[in-house]
């Protein structure tokens, strides 16, 4: 069943498909979790992976939920811990983490990003 629903998607939108499963792939959890062990110094993954702490700010920044605590209501069960223990973590985000997060994703999202490029200027192309 779900083959035939991912094929009606492939033939609407391919595009949509290859760069959200490109996005997939930059921003996967066990690579952003690693980012956090990798550069962390005094923070540490009791319970809460540094990985939620992003899919959670991920929705808000794309304006999925008007908040981190409206976000927090949404996914509390998946996440399993406190408010607190995520405004804890959010705030103690060390500068390195912050910094080898932007610096390891953009070169990824770079690949992302070109290709997306070079799809636009087929396109145009194609309608030239």
């Amino acid at each position: 069943m779900l083959d035939a629903i991912f094929e009606r998607f492939v033939k609407i939108s391919p595009v949509s498909v290859m760069v959200r499963s490109l996005m997939e792939r930059v921003l996967n959890a066990e690579q952003l979790d690693a980012i956090f062990e990798n550069h962390a110094r005094s923070q540490y993954t009791r319970e809460l992976l540094f990985s939620s702490v992003v899919d959670l700010m991920s929705l808000v920044v794309c304006g999925i939920y008007p908040s981190v605590n409206a976000a927090y209501r949404a996914k509390a069960s998946e996440l399993n811990v406190s408010r607190t223990a995520v405004y804890n973590k959010l705030n103690g985000i060390e500068l390195d983490v912050s910094a080898a997060l932007l610096r390891e994703t953009a070169a990824s999202m770079t690949d992302v990003m070109q290709f997306l490029g070079d799809i636009a200027f087929l396109k145009k192309m194609r309608y030239d």
